[in-house]
């Protein structure tokens, strides 16, 4: 497997507590976003090293960014339709392209001048902003927000087709960790990830990250 891992236990010191920050495993490169499918969907996928075949183009497609959202999503590979979770290494240059475009799923008064102008912009975005709860290995709501982002149109489109670098199935590994869920956690591995840092101060503040210094 190419994601790097690590003992769960010896990460969660290293991550906030509160807030809202987008956790990842990056390097100067690329991004890994995770997703998770039927297998017709993921098996195009990793045959061909891109979306197509079932793939819905004319549907928004969510991508997380860390591993344990998507584990609390896909119920651990367990859920109808989330059987196989992809790990998938996206361009960081088209990672950086697609925050710089979102637009929040709820209305938010410092960043949209009125409630009719919010509704314009994401009646007409391309990539949708969701911060929701992350969670515990055991399903437990934390205090932490998770980033999500949901692509459609032209964005979504170069993501499918132009802007993957690699796709891998975790599905198996997913497994193996869902055993290694107890009280402590003692036992679970987990892809090594580390707060992104966004450099452009106007995406920033578009996306609400929260200040963190390691």
């Amino acid at each position: 497997m190419r994601l790097i891992t690590e003992s769960y236990v010896n990460q969660i010191s290293k991550w906030p507590k509160t807030g809202r920050h987008i956790i990842a495993q990056y390097d100067d490169q690329t991004v890994v976003v995770y997703q998770a499918y039927r297998p017709a969907i993921a098996n195009f996928a990793l045959t061909h090293g891109y979306f197509g075949g079932e793939f819905q183009l004319n549907r928004m497609s969510w991508i997380k960014t860390n591993f344990l959202w998507m584990m609390y999503r896909s119920g651990w590979a367990a859920k109808p339709g989330q059987e196989v979770v992809l790990a998938i290494w996206l361009k960081r240059t088209a990672f950086e392209e697609i925050l710089s475009k979102v637009v929040h799923s709820s209305f938010i008064p410092e960043l949209y001048t009125t409630q009719e102008a919010w509704q314009t912009a994401l009646k007409h975005s391309q990539v949708r902003l969701q911060w929701d709860p992350d969670h515990h290995p055991s399903g437990a709501k934390l205090e932490r927000r998770a980033i999500q982002l949901g692509l459609r149109g032209e964005i979504l489109a170069a993501y499918a087709q132009d802007w993957i670098v690699n796709i891998e199935d975790i599905s198996e590994f997913v497994r193996q960790q869902r055993r290694n869920i107890n009280s402590d956690c003692t036992e679970l591995i987990t892809p090594r990830e580390s707060v992104y840092s966004v450099v452009d101060t106007k995406i920033q503040q578009t996306l609400e990250l929260s200040a963190w210094t390691e």
